[in-house]
């Protein structure tokens, strides 16, 4: 604990600092400084505010202790000075908690806009169809977190399933929250398809990738093989007749992204461009972390395809996620995109975690 409040003391004393520079002349004549030390000054406030709840309650627990050490007290007043004693240590107990959680290191993608990728799995035309659901239902999610849904890229099937989907989700903290979607999703339900009323089982892969800026990973043009060819809409029909549709191929990687949305050429340049840095970024910074630790601590999942991390189960009305064994009910309402009670799950467990990992770690 005299780490944290060592670590805590610093950390005070560079709130303060930056509440005296953001309010001096030179500071406010540089815009781009001031943005820096205003945004540095956001990210600490709620942390000094936390210690400095937790050091009043501290004092207000000394105090109570101070009093039952003390000298005798009658019956009543010491029955309500051991309650509030056990309070105190109560709440001390619950600050310390959540001021540990937010000095937690950040994960440098938490506040960036994401894309999100979506493709049928195993099961034919029902998994076509569940993509689909899996499509709506994040969309829903998004419009109600107030972040924009872009897409970059859709190819549908004639029954209106989609075998494959790339959208750009842009907001402030989208990776934060989504970020937990990456990996095989299983439906099991009656398909639309199905005359004889059996149950199947199908799935669809969801990745999701920070979006990267060209400071973040820089193409080199050289290394690329751009192709152009038709659109082509659900089961092969033409959008149009003039190739607009952009295939680019990583030739190193041998990463292959696909963009035909848009009429225009160039758009689909740019939205396959996008698309490529992002999957390249994160394909890097997956082996530098697999380089520090294969399978680190603290992790909620690891986000490979190959991994199957929730079930929907419509018979049964209920949905189920296998990395911290959580299951709810209400399918219907999961599926219009109420995704924050399995998402709030999945980031109390990630802290718990990483907490866990840094006390066995200090």
């Amino acid at each position: 604990m005299s780490k944290l409040f060592s670590q805590m003391e610093a950390v005070s004393h560079r709130f303060e600092e930056l509440s005296v520079r953001l309010n001096q002349p030179e500071t406010a004549a540089d815009p781009a400084r001031f943005r820096c030390l205003m945004q540095e000054y956001r990210e600490l406030e709620p942390v000094v505010e936390a210690y400095r709840s937790l050091t009043t309650a501290r004092d207000h627990l000394a105090q109570a202790k101070a009093l039952l050490e003390g000298e005798a007290l009658d019956a009543d007043f010491k029955e309500m000075v051991q309650q509030e004693y056990g309070e105190k240590s109560r709440e001390v107990e619950t600050l310390e908690n959540n001021l540990k959680i937010l000095l937690l290191p950040k994960d440098a993608n938490d506040e960036k806009s994401v894309i999100l990728e979506i493709r049928a799995g195993a099961g034919g035309e029902e998994a076509a169809l569940f993509a689909h659901s899996l499509f709506r239902m994040y969309s829903m999610y998004v419009q109600s977190r107030g972040w924009e849904w872009e897409v970059l890229n859709l190819n549908e099937t004639e029954l209106g399933g989609v075998k494959e989907a790339e959208v750009a989700v842009n907001g402030r903290g989208a990776y934060n929250r989504l970020k937990f979607e990456s990996g095989v999703h299983r439906v099991q339900r009656v398909p639309e398809t199905e005359s004889q009323g059996r149950i199947q089982t199908s799935t669809a892969t969801v990745a999701v990738m920070p979006q990267a800026e060209e400071v973040d990973f820089a193409l080199d043009m050289k290394d690329l093989r751009i192709d152009t060819f038709r659109s082509s809409g659900a089961g092969g029909q033409h959008i149009n007749k003039t190739s607009s549709a952009i295939r680019v191929t990583h030739i190193p990687t041998g990463t292959v992204v696909e963009c035909q949305n848009e009429r225009s050429q160039f758009q689909n340049k740019d939205k396959a461009l996008e698309i490529l840095r992002s999957r390249l970024l994160a394909q890097k910074q997956k082996e530098q972390q697999d380089a520090i630790n294969a399978n680190r601590a603290g992790q909620v999942g690891t986000g490979d395809r190959s991994e199957k991390i929730r079930t929907y189960n419509f018979p049964q009305d209920r949905c189920t996620d296998h990395r911290i064994g959580l299951t709810v009910h209400n399918l219907d309402k999961i599926m219009d995109g109420n995704l924050e009670e399995i998402i709030d799950a999945l980031a109390t467990h990630e802290q718990a975690e990483k907490l866990k990992n840094l006390e066995k770690n200090p």
